[in-house]
């Protein structure tokens, strides 16, 4: 029983490990950018508004990656602390309320990094 124990919390971390390393590599990609160059950058190109209106679609997207970033931040503290509790007890012979609620919290705010992400 102690060794599923361990599997279980080993398997968190790993998920939660990948998870971050996903996400990471997803939210760095390049955007490719709106303006086209030109050879002044104090000079507009022309026909460009100064202040182009936000579509509600973009203004959204961009919230939605702004909650995944501060997500997936709260997801990798989580793991991270996890892993020290995991590291410092003997989880062969105590597994605390706190690492399982810990666990919990991890897979739930996983799912919804994934939800979201998906959507």
């Amino acid at each position: 029983m102690a060794d599923t124990r361990r599997r279980f919390l080993a398997f968190l971390t790993g998920t939660g490990t990948l998870l971050l390393l996903r996400a990471a590599r997803l939210s760095g990609q390049a955007k490719p950018s709106s303006k086209p160059a030109t050879s002044d950058p104090n000079m507009e190109p022309e026909g460009s508004d100064p202040m182009p209106a936000k579509s509600p679609t973009k203004a959204m997207l961009e919230a939605n990656e702004k909650d995944i970033k501060k997500n997936i931040e709260k997801l990798y503290q989580l793991a991270t602390d996890l892993k020290a509790e995991v590291e410092k007890t003997d989880s062969a012979q105590i597994l605390s309320l706190a690492m399982v609620k810990k666990a919990e919290e991890i897979e739930k705010l996983a799912r919804e990094i994934k939800t979201r992400a998906k959507g």
